[in-house]
């Protein structure tokens, strides 16, 4: 089995070629510069040549196209909520700018198909399903979609499903219900963020690779001995924003975990059932998320080691075994029996604000935006957001440039030791309230996890 090697999108068996890319061999002056060449940076990209193809627009991506999130995790495009409802609406626009927004993700997931293109992107259309196997999470799911009722999300865009329901789209055990929404694609992440570079290319834009900036200022970028100089400027580092000057406590790199195994038979599929392209997740407090990939693989994802002291991030996606061994339990304890082999593990990070939803930040003085904060829903997240960077770079007033979603960088997080403890302590917690409610004969959600949601802002 391998593990690491940044992730298995970019290294699996006819895995696409990159585009081609430049590297910075000298000063250069731009109307703007975008710091990260990921999903987010390569949107503003694509965008701003989309409004105004006048305008210089240069990417610097540090690694390689698809070396970060985007190239590392599970595929899922949905509309699920990005951050939490309740900070979002004390923004201005209140509660209506977040039930907007929700309307705008749903469209959003569409959209980008329709843009990229279904089949350069591997994009199946299947919709979300978030299993309940306890009484707790029974519970827990009826409550998650109570809530999203009142914030005016209807029947048609999510709703519960019976057991039997549920069962007829995966062959999970011990099924009590699930939440299950349309609004979702499964799509090689890679082949994405490829195809994407290529169009903001063709459109007039620049993408460097292996340029990583070491420096930040208004209107100008140091990458090593080069500088560029930009009329405006795009911070957008997402998970690896800790790594710069002055911004380690800024966004929290939260490990994410993925494993795929080796193909199926057409027998453990039949055990399996997942005909449909769903996204299956769990209403467990360690939360997973998997999809059933173009070759007959399950690829899931999890938690694994949260956080690493310092704000420090993996080495091209080395993960140890302990993660394997549990992410594969986790395929064990749904389909017992089915016999599935681990075939390759990498890691990533994903970026967290201090109150776990995205943000905009421009200073139309500085010129200088920066964005992300995500928490694992980027793929549309990143499209919304990178419409928005441009909307307010080019000074266009629209529903994204004033949404909820614009707004300063939430409050930095808290000094080390308290960063790890607090990362590391709460994932504990959460596992041991699953463990005591799969013991419970309750349908109430343990205290261990509603005291750690509370002091987390979740």
């Amino acid at each position: 089995m391998k593990r690491g090697d940044i992730s298995f999108w970019l290294t699996r068996p006819g895995a696409p070629a990159p585009p081609s890319t430049r590297t910075l061999a000298q000063d250069i002056d731009c109307d703007v510069a975008i710091v990260g060449g990921g999903l987010s940076g390569l949107w503003v990209a694509w965008a701003l040549a989309q409004q105004n193809p006048s305008l210089s627009v240069v990417v610097l991506e540090a690694e390689r196209l698809g070396f970060g999130a985007s190239g590392r995790n599970g595929g899922w495009m949905s509309a699920k909520q990005v951050g939490v409802r309740r900070a979002l609406a004390r923004g201005a626009g209140g509660t209506q700018a977040v039930t907007q927004m929700q309307d705008r993700l749903e469209q959003a997931c569409t959209e980008v198909v329709d843009i990229l293109g279904a089949d350069e992107i591997d994009a199946r259309h299947g919709g979300w399903t978030q299993l309940a196997r306890t009484k707790n999470e029974l519970r827990r799911a009826e409550n998650y979609v109570a809530e999203a009722r009142r914030w005016n999300v209807d029947e048609s865009s999510m709703r519960l499903m019976s057991a039997e329901e549920a069962y007829e789209r995966i062959h999970a055990q011990g099924l009590m219900g699930a939440i299950h929404s349309p609004h979702n694609y499964c799509v090689d992440p890679v082949k994405m963020v490829f195809r994407l570079a290529s169009l903001a290319m063709e459109a007039g834009a620049t993408v460097y690779t292996g340029a990583r900036v070491t420096g930040i200022e208004p209107g100008r970028l140091r990458v090593g001995r080069h500088r560029v100089n930009a009329r405006q400027v795009v911070v957008a580092t997402e998970g690896y924003t800790a790594s710069q000057p002055g911004q380690r406590r800024r966004m929290l790199p939260l490990n994410s975990s993925m494993l795929v195994t080796e193909p199926l038979t057409p027998q453990q599929w039949e055990r399996v059932g997942w005909e449909h392209h769903d996204g299956v997740s769990a209403t467990a407090h360690t939360y997973f998320h998997s999809e059933r990939t173009p070759d007959g693989r399950i690829a899931i994802g999890g938690r694994g080691r949260p956080y690493r002291f310092g704000s420090r991030t993996d080495r091209n996606g080395v993960v140890d075994e302990a993660t394997v061994k549990s992410l594969m339990r986790v395929i064990d304890d749904l389909f017992p029996g089915l016999g599935a082999e681990p075939a390759h593990a990498w890691c990533g990070v994903i970026g967290v604000t201090r109150d776990w939803s995205p943000f905009l930040d421009y200073d139309s003085s500085a010129q200088l935006l920066r964005m992300g904060g995500y928490a694992g829903q980027g793929l549309t997240a990143s499209y919304l957001a990178g419409l928005a960077a441009a909307d307010l770079l080019t000074g266009r007033k629209s529903f994204l440039s004033t949404s909820a979603w614009v707004r300063p960088v939430p409050r930095r997080w808290e000094p080390e030791p308290l960063r790890w403890v607090g990362a590391n302590g709460f994932y504990l917690a959460y596992s041991l309230a699953d463990r005591l409610e799969a013991a419970s004969r309750s349908d109430k959600t343990s205290v261990i996890a509603r005291i750690a949601d509370k002091i987390a802002a979740r």
